[in-house]
């Protein structure tokens, strides 16, 4: 699959780039560099997403146990950006390749204009044969608009350069049918469309220095499949575990995207935030999925948060799965009172009517 993948998006955990949370692995970041250099070598253009800021803080601070404080958390990120940041550009540096440090946020993504400027500094930065090395701007960045982790961002990344492979590597070999942990003889997925809904049930959690465990893998591999990025899933423990999977040898789990290509501003609706939620009844889940049709006031059963018209929400199932996301027509008060609702009914509820749909399938997303 990254034989023949053009443009690559890489991301390595906490865990493969520090000493178990105790500042940065010079070594461990010299060999992504060099194996990096190698996909350069076959004509491939790559971003590097990288973890490591607060635990390399933590190390130049001299705490021995990550904090729980938002305010400690960002000054961790804040001292500890500047070494990794070094010694990702020495390690480059090494091989005559330049790097540049880009820190996002939501609000980055979310905002169409500095969605697009994100999008035109990496395309430029790849024109120039420079390594981006991107990570979440944690010194900024609050628990309610966060990405939640780097598998996250890299998703986010591969569907903004529209990416054809998303490389996810942790200290696990791959997707496992139970949890390795507690099952030595846990199967190892080899393929599987990244839609699977018989995955979801096999997703665990992370480990102690990483936010992301399985399913936030799952999650950000549904999210690049959005662009028609497949995700391989693999050990960066694994010597030259990037040339494996050039010659084909996959330690590790492919998810395949099986999803039409979205355009270009859907890609953008996807990466929002939401505000709320919408409970979906059974027929319009199916009405969504199998038609592509707007969301009726008619098939919600119940309205989550708060927000505002024009805010994006989450459409989920009476089981709580995410199926896809929208600008809603009305506000979360509205909803509540016409939700269950025909739409012919609006006006004489609400007094006035401004669309007939809960949110138009122009403005809607599927997950």
């Amino acid at each position: 699959m990254l034989k023949e993948a053009r443009r690559i998006v890489v991301k390595v955990g906490s865990s493969l780039v520090t000493n178990q949370g105790k500042g940065l692995d010079h070594v461990a970041l010299k060999g992504w560099a060099e194996q990096i250099v190698r996909l350069k070598q076959m004509g491939k253009e790559v971003v590097l997403v990288s973890s490591g800021a607060i635990a390399e803080g933590m190390q130049r601070l001299n705490w021995n146990t990550r904090p729980t404080a938002l305010y400690e958390l960002q000054a961790a990120a804040a001292v500890g950006q500047m070494g990794l940041a070094q010694a990702y550009a020495a390690s480059f540096d090494h091989h005559e390749l330049k790097t540049a440090q880009i820190l996002l946020t939501h609000g980055d993504l979310s905002n169409r204009e500095r969605y697009l400027n994100a999008r035109s500094t990496l395309m430029t930065l790849l024109k120039l044969e420079i390594i981006p090395i991107i990570n979440e701007n944690d010194t900024v960045v609050t628990d309610e608009i966060r990405f939640g982790d780097n598998d996250t961002l890299g998703a986010l990344v591969a569907n903004l350069i529209e990416a054809n492979t998303l490389l996810l590597l942790t200290d696990q070999d791959g997707f496992y049918e139970s949890d390795p942990r507690s099952n030595p003889d846990a199967v190892l997925i080899s393929e599987r469309p990244a839609s699977d809904p018989d995955l979801d049930a096999r997703a665990g959690d992370g480990g102690v220095f990483g936010r992301g465990g399985m399913a936030t893998k799952l999650r950000a591999a549904r999210t690049a499949a959005r662009s028609g990025a497949n995700t391989v899933i693999a050990s960066g423990r694994r010597d030259h575990v990037i040339a494996d999977l050039l010659r084909g040898e996959y330690h590790g789990t492919l998810l395949r995207s099986d999803s039409e290509v979205l355009v270009a501003r859907k890609q953008w609706l996807a990466a929002l935030p939401p505000a709320g939620s919408l409970v979906l009844d059974g027929g319009a889940v199916r009405v969504l999925r199998q038609d592509g049709r707007s969301l009726l006031p008619v098939g919600v059963k119940a309205v989550r948060g708060e927000f505002t018209r024009g805010s994006m929400v989450s459409c989920v199932t009476e089981e709580g799965r995410e199926i896809a996301r929208g600008l809603v027509n009305y506000s979360s008060q509205q909803a509540a009172a016409i939700c269950g609702q025909p739409s012919t009914r609006i006006e004489s509820i609400l007094g006035y009517i401004d669309d007939e749909e809960l949110i138009h399938r122009d403005n809607l997303v599927m997950i």
